[in-house]
C-alpha cells in the first residue's frame, strides 16, 4: 500500500469512527433534551463527514490537501466557542476525540499545535467552572493523551522515513540507488522544461571493475565505491546528486549546467580521480559519457539511453577518458 492510500484509509477510518461517537453524543443530549448541544453535535458531526467526503474526493493527493487544516480548525474553533457560551456537561468527552483526529490527520506539528490550543482553552475553561482538583485531573488526563499519541506518531514517521531512506539508498556507498534515479530524473526533466533552464547528466565507470574485484576482492571492491562516492559528493556541488548503480557505475544529475558545465565538471571528476592514490586499488582512472537535455527530451529513457551511449563511445577510446553526446540543439 502506498503511502498516498495509506493516509487516504487512516483518514477516512479517523472522520468516520469520530462521526459516529460525534453523533452518539448529539443523539444522547437530544434524548434529554439537551437541545443546544444536539445541535452542536449534529453540526461537528456534518463537519466530520464533509472532511471524509474531501478525503475521498482528495484521495490521490493526500499528501498536500489542505482543507484537513481548515475542517479541523472549523471544528476546534466551533468547540471552544461552544465550550465557553454553553457550558455542556463532560466537556472532556467532546475534546478527547478532536484530540484524536486532529493528530492522526494533520501533520504532527499542526495538529499539536491545534490541539495544545485546544487543551489550553480546555485547561482554562475547567478552571473558571469546576473544583480545582477536578480540572487539574481533567487536564492532565488529557494532556497526558495528546503526549502519547504525538509520541506514537513521532515514532511512526520516524520509522517510516528511515524504511524509505533505506528504499532508495545503496547500503555500500550512501548515495541514492537506481530505483530513485528515474524518478528524480523525471522531476528535474519537467523543472527544467517549465522554468527554461539546462540540465546535464553524467554516466561514470570504474575501468577495469571486474579485474579490480579479482585482485582485491569484494570487500576491496566495496572499500573502493565507499571511497569513490564520498569523493564525488566532495566534488559536486549543493543541488547535484549522485546514484550507485550496477557493475561500479555512478550516474549524477546536475541541474542548471549546461554543456560547458558538465564538460568541465566531468573533467574534473576523470582528472582528480585518476591523480589519487586509493586505499588497497592504489590508482584508479574512470571513464565518462555526459550529455545536456535537449528540447526534445522529456522522458528519462532519452537522457539515459544519449548518456549511455556517451560512456560506451568514451571506453572505445581506452580508460581514463570522457566522452560528451551532443543532443538536439534545437531551442526549448
Amino acid at each position: 500500500m502506498t503511502e498516498t492510500r495509506l493516509r487516504s484509509f487512516t483518514h477516512l477510518a479517523g472522520y468516520a469512527f469520530a462521526s459516529l461517537f460525534i453523533a452518539s453524543l448529539a443523539f444522547q443530549n437530544l434524548r434529554y433534551g439537551f437541545y443546544d448541544l444536539f445541535f452542536l453535535a449534529a453540526g461537528m458531526a456534518l463537519l466530520t463527514v464533509a472532511g471524509a467526503g474531501y478525503t475521498f474526493l482528495c484521495r490521490r493527493r493526500q499528501l498536500s490537501a489542505p482543507g484537513h487544516l481548515l475542517i479541523l480548525t472549523a471544528l476546534n474553533s466551533g468547540l471552544v466557542a461552544a465550550m465557553f457560551a454553553l457550558d455542556p456537561p463532560g466537556i472532556s468527552h467532546w475534546v478527547m476525540p478532536l484530540v484524536v483526529l486532529n493528530l492522526l490527520i494533520l501533520p504532527l506539528r499542526q495538529g499539536l499545535i491545534l490541539s495544545l490550543l485546544l487543551l489550553v482553552a480546555l485547561a482554562l475553561f475547567l478552571l473558571l467552572s469546576s473544583p480545582l482538583m477536578y480540572a487539574i485531573t481533567i487536564s492532565a488526563g488529557v494532556f497526558a493523551l495528546v503526549a502519547v499519541a504525538a509520541l506514537y506518531i513521532w515514532h511512526y514517521d520516524h520509522m517510516a522515513q528511515s524504511a524509505e531512506d533505506l528504499a532508495i539508498t545503496d547500503p555500500v556507498t550512501g548515495a541514492h540507488n537506481a530505483r530513485f534515479l528515474d524518478e528524480t530524473l523525471q522531476k528535474e526533466i519537467s523543472r527544467a522544461i517549465v522554468m527554461s533552464h539546462s540540465l546535464s547528466v553524467i554516466s561514470l565507470a570504474i575501468d577495469y571493475a571486474e579485474e579490480a574485484e579479482d585482485l582485491h576482492g569484494q570487500a576491496g571492491m566495496q572499500r573502493l565505491l565507499r571511497d569513490l562516492t564520498q569523493h564525488l559528493f566532495d566534488v559536486i556541488r549543493a543541488g547535484d546528486t549522485l546514484y550507485t548503480l550496477e557493475d561500479g557505475e555512478f550516474f549524477l544529475i546536475l541541474p542548471f549546467t549546461p554543456e560547458e558545465g558538465v564538460r568541465v565538471i566531468a573533467e574534473r571528476i576523470r582528472r582528480t580521480i585518476a591523480e589519487q592514490n586509493w586505499p588497497l586499488a592504489g590508482k584508479v582512472t574512470v571513464s565518462l559519457g555526459c550529455t545536456t537535455r535537449a528540447s526534445t527530451d522529456i522522458r528519462t529513457a532519452d537522457l539515459r539511453k544519449r548518456v549511455r551511449h556517451a560512456l560506451e563511445e568514451a571506453r572505445k577510446r581506452g580508460a581514463d577518458s570522457v566522452w560528451y553526446s551532443q543532443g538536439d540543439v534545437r531551442p526549448s
